[in-house]
């Protein structure tokens, strides 16, 4: 199945068994070593010797890491018509993307994602990026892919957690939309026959959004729905909390959050999405703690820190909301866990 980002252009492709074509210029590969023989199989098939594996993880996406591949591709000698092969779940696509746009001004890269994470989320709409002690995707740059191969015969080695948690940013996809096709993953594993059509589903959701707002200027905010949170859940803890088990959380609080506001009572579908998930229970971190977290959060903004809030299906509004709600909806998120 093929979609196509017109802003800027690039296809996606999502399916099983893709074929490659040897690649003509000089090129490079960069992998997750969880998937290593799937990387290699890529590296064959285009003709690609030069090969970096990485542990993945949240602990790759550093500003070491990052020097230490500007050095390997300058050590290649690989010049400004370059390609980067980029082989991996999200965070080998944040750290890949980001290489890519900063080497030599900016090389093209080619992004091949291994997890559902990063099929629905991470490897659209050219966020790249690497953390920061302070915080997470602190430093980054918006670069586009040439193209996404999304192979779904990467998933069948996914741990079921992993492939689970992933799913959690198409239930969000769901949210944004208003679609219960979305919001109904609980059947899916990584040989049924309907999870093209529903990556497929959420990839388009986010591609609308995209389109609309590539720099992140107003409506693609939308899509960090449950990643204020999150992203502070995750940072305060040093990572010892997934990413999708920490956007789940998030996407309760938000919804906790809406309904105080005033909107539809959406908790118990994600209360359904939780069940079905069952993540480690959240780090026990005080609203003191988190707070700095929070107003490191990219969508803060002078006149206050601004919070994606569900009003309904389909209807999301972001709005500043005072720091005394945000503590108080916190309290009632751990009374509804």
């Amino acid at each position: 199945m093929r979609l196509e980002v017109r802003n800027p252009p690039y296809p996606i492709w999502i399916g099983r068994g893709a074929s490659l074509a040897s690649e003509p210029r000089p090129a490079a590969l960069i992998y997750d070593r969880a998937v290593e023989p799937f990387a290699r199989r890529i590296a064959e098939a285009a003709g690609i010797s030069h090969l970096h594996g990485l542990e993945g993880g949240e602990g790759a996406k550093t500003l070491e890491t990052y020097g230490a591949l500007l050095s390997w591709l300058a050590g290649l000698g690989l010049t400004r018509d370059a390609v980067l092969y980029v082989v991996g779940g999200g965070t080998l696509t944040d750290l890949g993307g980001f290489l890519a746009s900063t080497y030599l001004r900016g090389i093209v890269y080619r992004s091949f994602p291994t997890t559902t994470l990063a099929i629905v989320d991470a490897s659209v709409g050219g966020k790249t990026g690497v953390n920061l002690p302070e915080g997470k995707n602190l430093v980054g740059a918006f670069h586009p892919p040439e193209a996404v191969f999304a192979d779904l015969e990467a998933l069948a080695t996914l741990p079921k957690p992993l492939f689970k948690e992933g799913l959690v940013e198409a239930f969000k996809h769901g949210l944004i939309a208003g679609d219960e096709a979305l919001l109904a993953p609980f059947d899916l594993h990584a040989g049924h026959p309907e999870l093209e059509d529903y990556l497929a589903r959420a990839v388009a959701v986010k591609i609308r959004v995209v389109e609309a707002d590539y720099k992140e200027a107003g409506e693609r905010r939308l899509l960090n729905l449950g990643h204020t949170l999150a992203h502070a859940l995750e940072a305060a803890s040093d990572h010892r909390i997934s990413h999708g088990a920490a956007v789940a959380y998030g996407l309760l609080y938000a919804t906790l959050l809406g309904r105080a506001l005033g909107g539809e009572d959406l908790t118990p579908r994600v209360r359904a999405l939780l069940d079905w998930l069952k993540p480690p229970p959240p780090p026990e971190l005080s609203f003191e703690v988190l707070w700095p977290y929070l107003v490191r959060d990219k969508k803060a903004r002078a006149e206050g820190l601004y919070w994606v809030v569900p009003r309904g299906l389909g209807d999301l509004v972001i709005t500043p909301v005072p720091r005394r709600m945000l503590e108080e909806t916190y309290a009632l998120f751990w009374e509804a866990l």
